[in-house]
């Protein structure tokens, strides 16, 4: 059996991450694959959430930051009548009540969470406040004052109602908690809630139906087709005009300093970010057009292997 060599992968790998595992086990897993420390992944799940993941391997981890700011969709169940200290039904019941709002006064509640409003961090997330997960200060005993901070639901759709329970989907921006939004709901409507179960179907262009499982990937290094699931850096930026770098501009290229215009192919007309590749064809890195300067400057390298 052959294995990755160390820092030979890189790409991002769409995976579905299944209940009973946390983002990191995924994480430590994947390196025992890959054999690669060189992996990140690009917004937390629960342990007993399921859904889409992206993990980043090698070169691709520089890309991290910039996925995990993408638009969310997830699917969840919604408990109405209980209340626990962790808004989900993993936790301990605070309140149960069985005088639940008739459907359309449940429905309408829900709906009114779309667009902007302002949630408060719960303390079991991952949250860090002065450098410390908020779940580890909750497991610690301690509650900490947390500011609310705005997200914006752009779309709610619901799925199935079956009271207490209705199944909705929620489109939204990086930072939502979906087990808040489930308490938040059930406060507006004065019976309380929390969340059933959490599905991800979709991170920025990552979607469910393309996520593979990690065994999936453990036979794909196995049959020595890994890269039949990996996403590359060439496609991540596929809508930038590619440039080769010329011979003169390689060393600075290589540096990862500016490159003057000149020491590149001429872009397309009006083109303001490219990839540029060195002689060898590589891809270096994404860069901007400093037109003042008649520079490219480097806007995200991938020199490392």
């Amino acid at each position: 059996m052959t294995h990755p060599a160390q820092g030979a992968v890189s790409g991002i790998l769409n995976i579905r991450k299944e209940a009973g595992f946390t983002s990191f086990d995924v994480i430590a897993v994947l390196r025992g694959i890959l054999h690669t420390r060189r992996i990140g992944h690009t917004g937390t799940l629960d342990p007993a959430a399921e859904g889409v993941l992206p993990v980043c391997v090698g070169k691709a981890t520089s890309l991290v930051e910039m996925l995990t700011d993408k638009t969310k969709t997830y699917e969840t169940v919604m408990l109405l009548g209980v209340t626990t200290d962790t808004q989900d039904t993993t936790g301990n019941i605070l309140s149960r009540t069985e005088e639940i709002p008739a459907e359309e006064e449940v429905l309408s509640a829900i709906r009114s969470f779309e667009g902007t409003y302002e949630q408060l961090p719960p303390m079991v997330s991952a949250k860090k406040v002065n450098g410390r997960k908020l779940v580890d200060l909750a497991r610690e005993g301690k509650t900490v004052e947390r500011k609310p901070v705005p997200v914006t639901l752009s779309d709610i759709t619901i799925l199935s109602v079956d009271l207490p329970r209705v199944r909705f989907s929620v489109t939204c921006t990086r930072g939502t908690y979906i087990r808040t939004l489930c308490a938040d709901i059930g406060e507006k409507l004065g019976c309380g809630a929390c969340m059933e179960s959490l599905l991800r179907t979709r991170s920025g262009d990552f979607r469910l139906e393309d996520a593979v499982t990690l065994d999936d990937v453990r036979r794909a290094v196995e049959e020595e087709r890994l890269d039949s699931l990996l996403l590359t850096l060439e496609e991540v930026f596929a809508d930038l005009p590619a440039l080769a770098v010329l011979p003169e501009g390689e060393k600075r290229l290589l540096n990862g300093n500016p490159v003057p215009c000149r020491m590149a192919q001429e872009a397309p007309e009006g083109a303001q970010r490219v990839r540029i590749r060195g002689l060898d064809g590589a891809l270096i890195g994404v860069y901007r057009l400093d037109e003042a300067e008649g520079v490219w400057k480097p806007d995200r390298l991938f020199l490392r292997d």
